[in-house]
């Protein structure tokens, strides 16, 4: 099920980031909801990022296990290329997968991976790739996508697609048009107004930034006058300026106040439905 959306922002230079967001709804049969589960994920140590669609349970446990293997430099090295980083993902995914029972699998899985060069140079490549099982007969399924020379989508992934494509289509007739934010406005808007049942709760985000030797990020989000992390709402005694905050509008926020940050560039959403 789920929604979950990626996108790079690009200025003269190349790329300057790239982003996964997505909602927090895990759902069952019966009309089960649970509002705050985890889809997408980021490095500590390195600039990797990490989203997820369809069935919930295998990629949310291989993740996690993936990230900690991460950030405990059992499974990466500095040296790595982005190639030879996602196989080593992949190969981890598809070995875990080859213990797990088949049986329980709620329809398809697919993965994202987005990464960059952990170099020093000054404009390091970015890198995307996309992980998908469909069924038995066709196994583990790996796609390297060309990555586009402007701001916009990478990939639309769960349920939701086709409500975030037509919207998308709404967004992309207005003054931000092709750009980073244009991207974050549409996502909140679809969520708030959609009609799938089985996508919900708070937007998660996370993203990588073109600064070289820079690591992943975490995003707190304010969203309805609440502070979310990681689809999880974060406690009112909290420390709420370890981490970097946006609101629905993608402006940087400040966490204790909820407000925009005074320096933060306003980046209004014209086509917000009420």
């Amino acid at each position: 099920m789920s929604l979950v959306v990626s996108w790079i922002g690009v200025d003269t230079h190349g790329i300057t980031s790239a982003y996964i967001v997505g909602e927090s709804r895990f759902s069952w049969r019966n009309n089960y909801f649970y509002n705050y589960g985890k889809k997408v994920f980021a490095s500590n140590l390195y600039p990797e990022i990490f989203g997820y669609a369809g069935d919930v349970l295998f990629p949310s446990i291989v993740l996690s296990q993936i990230i900690e293997m991460i950030d405990t430099e059992v499974l990466f090295d500095k040296d790595m290329s982005c190639c030879q980083k996602n196989k080593a993902v992949f190969e981890k995914l598809c070995h875990a997968f080859s213990n797990y029972p088949v049986e329980v699998t709620a329809g398809s899985i697919q993965i994202i991976h987005i990464t960059r060069e952990t170099s020093f140079d000054k404009y390091p490549n970015f890198y995307s790739y996309s992980m998908k099982w469909s069924g038995a007969a066709t196994g583990w399924q790996f796609s390297n996508m060309k990555l586009p020379d402007e701001s916009g989508l990478l990939y639309v992934l769960g349920s939701g697609g086709r409500e975030f494509h037509d919207n998308y289509s709404r967004y992309q007739l207005g003054l931000n048009k092709n750009t980073s934010r244009n991207v974050f406005h549409c996502f909140i808007d679809t969520l708030v107004n959609i009609n799938d049942k089985y996508c919900g709760g708070p937007p998660q985000l996370v993203g990588i930034y073109r600064k070289p030797n820079s690591v992943a990020k975490n995003f707190g989000i304010i969203h309805q006058n609440k502070r979310f992390f990681l689809g999880a709402e974060v406690p009112t005694v909290s420390y709420f300026d370890k981490i970097e905050w946006r609101n629905e509008l993608f402006e940087l926020c400040d966490g204790n106040t909820k407000k925009a940050l005074a320096k933060a560039a306003k980046q209004p959403d014209s086509l917000r439905r009420l």
